[in-house]
């Protein structure tokens, strides 16, 4: 009795591309690595929208699991080498393969049906014949990584990484070299022991070089040599297409490493571990990497989502208070312009928080990360085509005033400046009801924010404060028509395309005033 499977895609993940590896590897792979139907008929892939069919093969596992493994192997540019010779050798990985393949394009089902023999599938004809002159290309690719939340990522008991990484099968060895904040390691001396004794207790992972150790913060973002030197090391260690950068640090580092990754080989795989509440709740699991440039923030920079990003807790639990309060101000931001209820949540928490409470502080983590994930995924635009960025509401003012204060200020301190005067100017222009600014320069406070610094005034010869320049730099980084987040209540956000300098400075006068009572 033939018999075969098919899997059932859900509908928009990866079909196309899945079908077309397939129907690659079939028309390139030799004939005898298929298996036969016990009297020397070979039987072919029967690959249809929604089918993709295989008689069982000798062996335990299905001649359908083995076109998909085969769809992975091309995909590493091995399917064509891999003949009869080596069929048996699969057999024991087929199903991890195919495990990984069912979690990785949401297979659903599986049912019995018989496959004679199908005529090979070909390509469209095409050709160049004729007056036309325009063609459009067109094809589209599925993003998707996961995001965990974990507990002490380095012990040898922790699955989370080995997993990630582990992908290739037995014996290949999936090199993997890891650049950490200088920072975090002075909180955890033994670290980069700790990530050599990991790699060495699980059998799949190959550590490609000594742990890279970088000076962390901002500062890391403004030297152009940082990037070439890690740029240099990846190309040293071996570093392949199919290896993993691992960037272990707050979120200046890993927008550097994910930089230097993307720019290495045209991308090498990435997969960030964030050590700060801001890098946690915010840019570690985004899609953005760059460093700073021509006295600009993130002038040069790359869309390129990571593998993986884990977020361990234990990492928090040693950051320093400035740093734990800095990111809650990008949970705030969230908060006033998708989440009304998050908010309140958060002015009801305000104590524990400033206190740095493990528990709201985890919460306020991962609910933060969950609303940054689904505005990304949901919001229209995740790579920022378009002239609306509304989880940079308080960003404008933010990015000049950390260059202003030279660096001075962190990310997140800047944030809760540019917030504050960002919902002041939305009540003086009648968007915000009034008391609303209130309400929102309390919570700051209550959470530790200082919310006045001396670059908010630092004025050019004219006597122009220099601060309002980031609003045409704001523009320019966009491109197209300004356009600013500001809000018309708390938990919504609305766009406008202009601000009036003198009502900035109004705002501007009214912080300057609330931050002396």
């Amino acid at each position: 009795m033939r018999q075969s499977r098919r899997f059932e895609y859900k509908e928009n993940i990866g079909k196309r591309e899945l079908f077309s590896r397939i129907v690659s590897i079939y028309l390139h792979s030799p004939p005898d690595f298929f298996p036969t139907d016990g009297i020397g008929r070979p039987f072919e892939p029967k690959i249809t929208r929604q089918t993709i069919a295989r008689p069982r093969s000798v062996g335990r596992e299905s001649g359908c699991q083995i076109v998909a493994v085969r769809a992975e192997l091309g995909a590493l540019g091995l399917g064509a080498k891999i003949g009869a010779a080596r069929k048996q050798e699969l057999f024991p990985i087929l199903s991890r393969q195919i495990s990984s393949e069912i979690g990785r394009r949401k297979l659903i089902s599986y049912e019995g049906v018989a496959v004679p023999r199908q005529t090979a599938i070909s390509l469209p004809h095409i050709e160049a014949s004729g007056d036309d002159r325009l063609f459009v290309q067109r094809f589209s690719i599925s993003y998707e990584f996961p995001v965990s939340f974990t507990r002490d990522v380095f012990s040898k008991t922790n699955p989370a990484l080995a997993e990630l990484i582990a992908t290739r099968p037995a014996p290949a060895k999936n090199l993997v070299a890891f650049v950490v904040d200088e920072g975090v390691l002075r909180e955890m001396p033994d670290l980069k022991r700790r990530i050599s004794a990991y790699v060495d207790g699980w059998p799949g992972l190959s550590l490609a070089c000594p742990v890279e150790v970088v000076a962390g913060g901002e500062a890391s973002k403004n030297d152009p040599e940082l990037l070439s030197r890690l740029q240099r090391c990846f190309v040293a260690c071996g570093l392949d297409r199919h290896s993993y950068v691992v960037g272990v640090g707050g979120g200046a580092i890993l927008d550097l490493v994910g930089y230097a990754a993307a720019t290495t080989h045209r991308g090498l795989r990435h997969i960030r571990i964030p050590t700060t509440v801001l890098a946690q709740n915010d840019s570690g699991v985004g899609v953005k990497n760059g460093i700073n440039a021509f006295g600009m923030k993130n002038m040069l920079g790359t869309f390129v989502p990571p593998n993986a990003v884990i977020n361990d807790s234990a990492f928090i639990d040693v950051l320093p208070g400035r740093d734990k309060r800095a990111g809650m101000a990008e949970a705030v931001k969230v908060a006033l312009i998708r989440d009304r209820a998050f908010f309140e949540w958060l002015e009801e928490k305000a104590e524990a928080l400033s206190l740095f409470a493990s528990e709201p502080l985890d919460k306020l983590i991962r609910h933060c990360a969950l609303l940054h994930m689904r505005q990304i995924a949901h919001g229209g635009d995740p790579f920022e085509r378009g002239s609306v960025r509304p989880l940079d509401f308080g960003h404008w003012a933010a990015h000049k005033l950390e260059v202003l204060s030279g660096y001075e200020l962190r990310h997140g301190e800047a944030v809760a400046i540019g917030i504050a005067l960002d919902t002041r100017y939305s009540v003086l222009a009648g968007l915000l009801p009034a008391g609303e600014d209130v309400r929102v320069y309390q919570l700051l406070k209550r959470l530790g924010f200082t919310l006045w610094h001396d670059a908010c005034d630092t004025r050019e010869g004219s006597g122009e404060r220099i601060l309002l320049k980031g609003l045409e730099e704001f523009r320019e980084h966009l491109g197209g028509e300004l356009t600013i987040t500001l809000l018309s209540a708390i938990g919504t956000g609305v766009e406008v395309h202009s601000m009036d300098g003198q009502v900035i400075g109004d705002a501007l006068d009214w912080l300057r005033v609330e931050a002396k009572t």
